[in-house]
Formats: structure tokens, C-alpha cells, sequence
């Protein structure tokens, strides 16, 4: 494990690519509007802006800017940036990124070696544009809240690895490998791809890519002598993947994976063919200090008090947590629930022009990005929207067929609380609920109970 400062994963996940992070360290701030506007000091980055003196209520632009020093093909990648995200590179804006909770990356290819200057300007404004982010019931915070890293890229490089378990045997386990890659180069090149898993090595040499991103590979695999992710046991392994052009190493990718299955069966969530009672908690990324730049610490302390619970599974309250927290779980047997972007949107909300292709966005980069744990039993979409209208019916098609397009191996569910009314429980695979005794209504959790099962 990495040491108790890195702010992206608890592992390494490259050693050929060259990266170097920029979080973790100072960034110049500077407040671009209302009467803070012009206002400029030093911060540690990732941090939420809410959290600096005097700014607990800001709502509008600002700018965060540091230096860095590459040359050649560039890749910036940010862990989360709230709400919205323009990133400049030498004053040129080279990409932008609307959501808080989900890493996204941008390129600059053929950049001079030497010393150049990172700009990013954020805005946790509610508006129109913006349709995941308004006034809620919990903090909706701004700033660069995660980690951030800036790789120096070969012409073709790899963007990600899904394992996927499907059987297991005595001494090993079937799974499905799909390996991704970028071509940015504008011509095909001739590359070799080598994998290492445990006792386990597959290459596939001479594949022609053409430009763009593209799946290079995609196959079924038996792993030997890895033993079965449990609650009680939960093994991980790494998978290296290389690729190579000319017989020289041009990149490397690294990921963790755990050999699992999450099936429904009836009534029952199966782990490993084996029923399992879920136990957990509903948890938020806010913190008094911190707000929802949660450092790792405060991560492991989180943990640590939900295991004390006796509890075996989390969910991530209502969005895609930081993938420090789900290495977490993965190391220790946590099962994660983990979601969308999204709670408690009425016809109004669903209606925005903006709200489906955002929803669909946080899917994509959610499950793209976090695909390989094996904590996640669970993909969760629209905490309590408006699943009782025609309106809200059709989103919840969309996204729910979205998930099964992108991922089959793990069922999916929405909390809803549209008692009697709800019209798209036939949906999901689990069909879950929120009860509030005493809150919304003066019953007791029983009765609440007794006239749900009745329901």
C-alpha cells in the first residue's frame, strides 16, 4: 500500500508511464465574482472552497492554478472537480467536465518540455445547466475535491482494463478480459499486448489500431491457483497489462480485481452462489473540516466505525464515491452499493433538457472507472425521483438499460418512497425502499414495515 498522503489510488498504478501528481501540494486560489472577487491566497488541493475563512457561502467561478513540468503528449486526469470544470494549459482551455463526482481526462498533445502553467476554473453556481446540483439536503460543495495527476503518454496508450469473474474451479477462475486503448497518433499502429495476473500471462501480438479509442482485446481467460473474494476473505490481485510497439514497452496499466459473481435469485443477492444478508449504512463524503475532500484518514476512520457496527455494505448516499474509499472496501470485505448522482427529483427536475444526458454521463464514467472493484454488488441510479409519473418511468428505462449495456455482472436498484404509487418496480433487479418513522409521517417502524411487506 501506498503511503497515507497519495490522493488518488492505494496502490501504484503505473511503473512505465511516467506521472507525477499535483495534488497534495499548495495551489494559488482566486475568487472571481461577488464581493470576493479579486480575493487570492494559497490552498491545499484537493479541498472544497466552502471550507476556506470567510467563504463558507460562496456560490460562483473560481480559479485554481499551479505549475508543472512535462513535455511531449499530456494527459491531465482529475479525480472530481465540483460542479463544473474548465482546465487551461499555458492559458488555452483544453477541455472541460461537468459533474463533481466522477474523474474525467484531457489531452494536449506535443507540448513543449519544460515548465507550463495549470489552470482550472470551477463553479458550484445552481443553475439551469447544471441539473445534478442544486439546494438539497445535503452540502453540494465546490473546488477541485480530488485528486489530480498529469502523465507524460506514448502516441498509444491504455485507457482502461475490465475483468469481468464468470465460474469459478478448484484451482482457478473463468473470467472475460477486455483491455482498452487511445490511439491518438492519426495513423494504425502494429502493437503487442501482455497481461500477468498471479500465475497467469497472455500476449497478443501484431494488433493493428487504428486511430481513436478502441477495445483492443477481449477474451476469455483462465486464471490459475487465485482464490474467491469474500466478505471474510477478500483476496485481491493485481492485473499488469503492457503494451509494446517495436518491441519496445511504450505504456503500462495497473488495476486491482477481486474473483467474485453477484447474482439475484428470488429474494436473495448471491455472492458466490451463497446468500447474503446485507447489513450496512448509508454514508455521505461531507466532513466538518474537510467537507467532501475527505483525506484518508478520514476514510479509514469511516470504515473502521462501520465494521464496529457490525455492518457488511455501504451505500454511497447519493453519488459515486472516491475510489480511495472503494480500495478500502475492497481490502476489507465491504460491499458498496454505489450510485448515480442524483436524489429526490420531481417532474420539474426530470424535465431540465439537461437532466437524462448528465444522468447517462455519471453512469458511463462511474461504471468505466470503477468497474474492477469487487466491493460493488450493486449500481444504484435516481434516489427517490419522480418514479410514480410517465416522465420519470422513461428515464428510469433509459438509464437502468444503459447500466445493463455497460455492465451485466452486478444487479441494479433504485430507493424509492412512492408508497402505492410507484410504476417502475418492475424495472430493477432489487427493489429497494426508504422509510422515515416519525419523520414524514408519525408511524412507528414497525407499522411502516408491517404495511410495506402488506403492500
Amino acid at each position: 500500500m501506498k503511503g497515507m498522503d497519495i490522493m488518488l489510488r492505494i496502490f501504484d498504478t503505473h511503473k512505465v508511464r511516467k506521472e507525477t501528481e499535483l495534488s497534495g501540494k499548495l495551489w494559488d486560489f482566486t475568487a472571481l465574482e461577488g464581493e470576493h472577487a479579486g480575493e487570492s491566497f494559497k490552498v491545499h488541493v484537493p479541498s472544497c472552497l466552502e471550507t476556506y475563512p470567510g467563504f463558507e457561502n460562496y456560490k460562483g467561478k473560481a480559479e485554481y492554478s499551479t505549475q508543472f513540468m512535462a513535455g511531449g503528449n499530456i494527459r491531465l486526469e482529475f479525480k472530481g472537480v465540483s460542479h463544473m470544470a474548465w482546465v487551461f494549459v499555458d492559458d488555452k482551455e483544453i477541455g472541460s467536465h461537468y459533474n463533481s463526482y466522477t474523474p474525467f481526462d484531457v489531452l494536449v498533445k506535443n507540448l513543449e518540455e519544460g515548465i507550463h502553467i495549470l489552470k482550472v476554473v470551477v463553479d458550484n453556481s445552481f443553475k439551469q445547466e447544471y441539473a445534478l446540483d442544486r439546494p438539497n439536503d445535503y452540502m453540494s460543495y465546490g473546488g477541485i475535491s480530488r485528486g489530480v495527476v498529469v502523465e507524460e503518454i506514448s502516441d498509444i496508450y491504455l485507457t482502461g482494463i475490465h475483468v469481468t469473474p464468470i465460474e469459478s474451479f478448484d484451482n482457478g477462475w473463468k473470467a472475460r478480459v477486455e483491455i482498452f486503448a487511445n490511439n491518438i497518433s492519426g495513423n494504425v499502429k502494429n502493437i503487442d499486448v501482455n497481461l500477468e495476473l498471479h500465475k497467469t500471462k497472455f500476449e497478443n501480438n501484431k494488433i493493428a489500431v487504428k486511430s481513436g479509442k478502441h477495445k483492443i482485446v477481449d477474451e476469455e481467460m483462465y486464471f490459475e491457483d487465485v482464490s474467491t473474494w469474500t466478505l471474510d476473505e477478500p483476496n485481491l490481485y493485481e492485473v499488469h497489462v503492457r503494451l509494446a510497439e517495436r518491441e519496445l514497452i511504450v505504456d503500462d496499466l495497473i488495476d486491482r480485481i477481486g474473483f467474485r459473481t453477484v447474482k439475484v435469485n428470488g429474494n436473495k443477492i448471491l455472492l458466490n452462489g451463497r446468500a447474503v444478508r446485507i447489513k450496512g449504512v448509508c454514508r455521505h463524503e461531507d466532513h466538518p473540516q474537510y467537507g467532501c475532500a475527505l483525506p484518508f484518514e478520514a476514510m479509514s476512520y469511516d470504515i473502521n466505525l462501520i465494521r464496529d457496527m457490525g455492518c457488511n455494505s455501504v451505500r454511497t448516499a447519493h453519488y459515486p464515491n472516491d475510489e480511495r474509499f472503494l480500495d478500502l472496501c475492497d481490502e476489507l470485505g465491504i460491499l458498496v452499493w454505489e450510485e448515480n448522482h442524483v436524489r429526490g427529483g420531481d417532474e420539474k427536475i426530470m424535465g431540465n433538457p439537461y437532466f437524462e444526458e448528465q444522468c447517462e454521463q455519471v453512469i458511463e464514467e462511474m461504471i468505466e472507472y470503477h468497474y474492477n472493484h469487487p466491493c460493488i454488488y450493486i449500481w444504484g441510479i435516481m434516489n427517490e425521483c419522480a418514479s410514480h409519473t410517465e416522465l420519470g418511468r422513461g428515464c428510469y428505462e433509459k438509464q437502468y438499460a444503459l447500466i445493463r449495456s455497460l455492465d451485466t455482472s452486478r444487479p441494479c436498484s433504485s430507493a424509492s418512497c412512492k408508497y402505492g404509487k410507484d410504476i417502475c418496480l418492475d424495472l430493477p433487479d432489487v427493489v429497494s425502499w426508504n422509510m422515515y418513522p416519525y419523520w414524514y409521517e408519525d408511524k412507528t417502524a414497525a407499522q411502516m414495515i408491517d404495511e410495506l411487506y402488506s403492500y
